[in-house]
This record gives structure tokens, C-alpha cells and sequence, in this order.
């Protein structure tokens, strides 16, 4: 299957409402662009991640009528065989990416929640939580991380997130890293939360991710709105 391949079938499949109505999924819109170069990569022999099939899987577990908050991270995992498709999920045996493990041990300084037994975070996209990075894919193999930063998934992304801010009435933004902070300008902070820190990586961590509480500061704000926590 085609990067190509899975925007026609996760188009035909969103149905007339939530982001199957987006204009960035029209055909000859911006998805459709980036997905050429995407699909140009592999076919210059170039392994690229997540499997095209995992590409639009934050949208298919979270719709749009369904956001309640958005992680927002840089791009996929590039270590063969990490990416999933939900940004920092991680589906295989350990080790974990060290990005997930600095996740759950800020998780649990804040919460006091014990890492899980897996790094499986479908049940947080289950609940709302639009794991999405600013790029949908990656070349794969060390050093490749960005690759495809450049590549037209900026459009993608920036309607993505403008359209939870217009739509959707209380959502937290949890944005980690430079890459996802550009996008804050496209959030209505008048009736939406954002929560910056630098990125979960081993890189930038200590910076200022660890101590940083996203989780419980995203319930907190949530139960103000008057919304359900998230069980995180």
C-alpha cells in the first residue's frame, strides 16, 4: 500500500463529517501533496515510517467530535520498526523509546501512576487525546529524525489543529518541543488551554519536560471546563 493508497481509504472512510470534511483531504488538496513525496521517498528506496496503513491512525482512533486533547510532538519515531502512526506510542518488546520512558516517568512524578507493562498509548487516543506529530512520517534509520519535516505536512497539520481550535468547545493542547510550539498561534486560547515544555527526548527532557505536570494540569483545566479527566 501507498502513502497515496491509505488517503484514499481513510478519506472514504471518515465519512462526510469530523476531518473527512476538511478541505486539506479534498482530492488535490494538501494531504494528497504530501503523501507524493512521501510515496516519492519510498520510491527512491528510501524505508519510510510508519507503515502507510498507520499513517492517519491518531485520526482514525481520535474524531474530530471526539478531541479533547491534543499531544502534539515533532514526527515519528525513525528507529526501524517504532513508528505506529500515535505520536510516542510504541507497540513491540522493550526496550521502550526513551522519549515514552521520560513520558511515563513524568507521569508518574505527577500522578504517581507506575510505568505500564507496555508502550501502547491507544487507550489514551481512545478517549480523545489527538496523539499527533507536526509530520506523519519519517525516513527511517539514526540521524533521520526531521527528514520530513519539509515534505507538506506542515499544511496538514496546521488545519488539523485549526480546526479542533474552531469546533471542538474545551480542549487541552499539550505541546512538546519547538516544532509543536510554531503551531500555537493557530490555537483560540480563549477557549482553549495550552501547556508547553520542551521535548520528551533524552536531548531536551531535563530542560524543563521533567517537573513539568502536563498530565494532571491538563485534568485540572479539563474539570473546570467541566469536562471528564482523562485517565492517563
Amino acid at each position: 500500500m501507498s502513502c497515496r493508497a491509505a488517503l484514499v481509504a481513510f478519506r472514504t472512510g471518515a465519512g462526510p463529517t469530523g476531518w473527512g470534511a476538511l478541505p486539506v483531504f479534498a482530492p488535490g488538496g494538501a494531504a494528497d501533496h504530501a503523501c507524493a513525496a512521501a510515496d516519492a521517498e519510498r520510491e527512491a528506496g528510501h524505508v519510510v515510517a510508519p507503515a502507510p496503513e498507520r499513517i492517519f491512525a491518531a485520526l482514525s482512533l481520535a474524531p474530530l467530535e471526539s478531541v479533547r486533547a491534543v499531544i502534539l510532538g515533532q514526527d515519528p519515531y525513525p528507529t526501524p520498526g517504532h513508528a505506529n502512526g500515535l505520536a510516542f506510542s510504541y507497540v513491540g518488546p522493550p526496550p521502550l523509546p526513551r522519549s515514552l520512558v521520560n513520558i511515563f516517568r513524568e507521569r508518574q512524578s505527577d500522578l504517581g501512576l507506575a510505568p505500564p507493562a507496555d508502550g501502547d498509548l491507544t487507550p489514551w487516543a481512545r478517549q480523545g487525546v489527538l496523539l499527533l506529530n507536526t509530520a506523519l512520517t519519517v525516513r527511517e534509520g539514526a540521524s533521520k529524525a526531521g527528514s520530513h519535516l519539509l515534505l507538506g505536512w506542515g499544511a496538514v497539520t496546521d488545519a488539523l489543529i485549526a480546526a479542533v481550535s474552531a469546533t471542538r468547545p474545551h480542549v487541552v493542547f499539550i505541546l512538546w518541543g519547538k516544532p509543536a510550539q510554531t503551531k500555537r498561534l493557530l490555537v483560540d486560547e480563549g477557549r482553549h488551554h495550552v501547556l508547553e515544555s520542551p521535548h520528551p527526548s533524552p536531548l531536551s527532557a531535563s530542560r524543563g519536560f521533567f517537573g513539568s505536570r502536563p498530565f494532571s494540569h491538563a485534568n485540572t483545566w479539563l474539570e473546570r471546563q467541566g469536562e471528564a479527566p482523562i485517565r492517563w
